[in-house]
């Protein structure tokens, strides 16, 4: 990957080399799973769309790169349990908590990893990716020519609570992505650049 082009990773050294782990990453585009492999020194599992899980080619792949569905559409306690049950044997899982793709600037998350962080008490990670966005075709990641960078931020856990109703959720939720936001460049902050300067309060 770096052959091709620029690639960047800073703050290696933040990321647990054992025990469980939620990765929060910002996602813009089909690339970016190939370039958090790169920056990312320990195996991760993922997070993704069933309906990617089409025919039997498809799923075969994607479960030899340690990839579960989960349904986007309502709350997947299957995959939720999945995820335990990883967590519990110290692995790491990440999470694109923006659910989808935003090009060039950070979307607004979805609550599904502060609900994971809570319920299991697992560390979290933020990531920020920049440059993939560029690469116009997943194909072209060996040779993309472009000048990619990984942040990796420092972990950190979620307050715990026995109570979590949809405002803990939303505030914690807007913790995680403010995270992640913190360690992109100012243009790529979208929706949370003024969380990030303190301009607004988002648990409004």
């Amino acid at each position: 990957m770096p052959t091709f082009g620029s690639m960047v990773v800073e703050g290696r050294k933040n990321l647990p080399k054992q025990g469980p782990l939620l990765i929060a990453s910002n996602h813009q585009s089909y690339t970016d799973p190939a370039v958090l492999i790169y920056a990312i020194d320990r195996p991760v599992w993922w997070m993704a769309k069933r309906s990617l899980f089409k025919g039997w080619i498809a799923s075969w792949f994607l479960r030899q790169v340690h990839v579960f569905g989960v349904n986007r559409e309502k709350q997947d306690i299957a995959a939720l349990d999945y995820a335990q049950k990883l967590l519990d044997q110290g692995r790491a899982i990440l999470i694109f908590p923006e659910g989808t793709r935003h090009p060039g600037a950070l979307g607004r998350g979805h609550d599904g990893l502060a609900y994971m962080a809570l319920r299991t008490g697992a560390p979290i990670v933020p990531i920020a990716v920049t440059g993939t966005e560029l690469i116009p075709h997943v194909l072209r990641t060996p040779f993309h020519f472009q000048k990619l960078k990984v942040v990796i931020g420092q972990a950190y856990s979620l307050p715990p609570s026995t109570h979590m109703d949809k405002k803990l959720m939303l505030t914690m939720t807007n913790r995680i992505m403010r995270s992640i936001a913190e360690l992109l460049p100012t243009e790529y902050r979208g929706v949370y650049a003024d969380a990030v300067t303190g301009h607004v309060d988002l648990k409004k």
